[in-house]
């Protein structure tokens, strides 16, 4: 996959990410387009569920600004900031290229994920 682009919309902006070369991102992008509702978690991100798995892959702890993560194996997350978390981990997805900053506001939102064309 050649830096594939993912649009994520919300009533609060849009912020589009670079999708990361790897068969969890891969199989993401062949689910698109999605609508997950999403709810603030630890006031550092946002999390929702997938329709389905993703596959297993390698884990880190540590996530940067703007990361698309996945913690479980459908348990999507966007991090407005940075840190880390508990093993095991989570499998990067991506990196969002917007402005992450709109997510991080108290409260549930519902996002869109579409391809970028």
């Amino acid at each position: 996959m050649a830096q594939e682009q993912i649009r994520i919309s919300s009533d609060w902006g849009e912020v589009t990410a670079t999708l990361a070369d790897n068969k969890a991102a891969h199989a993401l992008l062949e689910m698109l387009p999605l609508t997950i509702d999403m709810r603030d978690h630890l006031r550092q991100e946002k999390t929702g569920y997938l329709p389905s798995d993703l596959p297993e892959l390698a884990r880190q702890r540590d996530f940067s600004t703007g990361t698309l993560g996945l913690w479980s194996s459908n348990h999507v997350v966007i991090y407005y900031s940075s840190g880390s978390v508990p093993a095991p981990g989570i499998i990067i997805l991506g990196q969002i290229t917007g402005d992450v900053s709109v997510f991080d506001q108290p409260g549930n939102v519902t996002v869109e994920l579409t391809r970028l064309d």
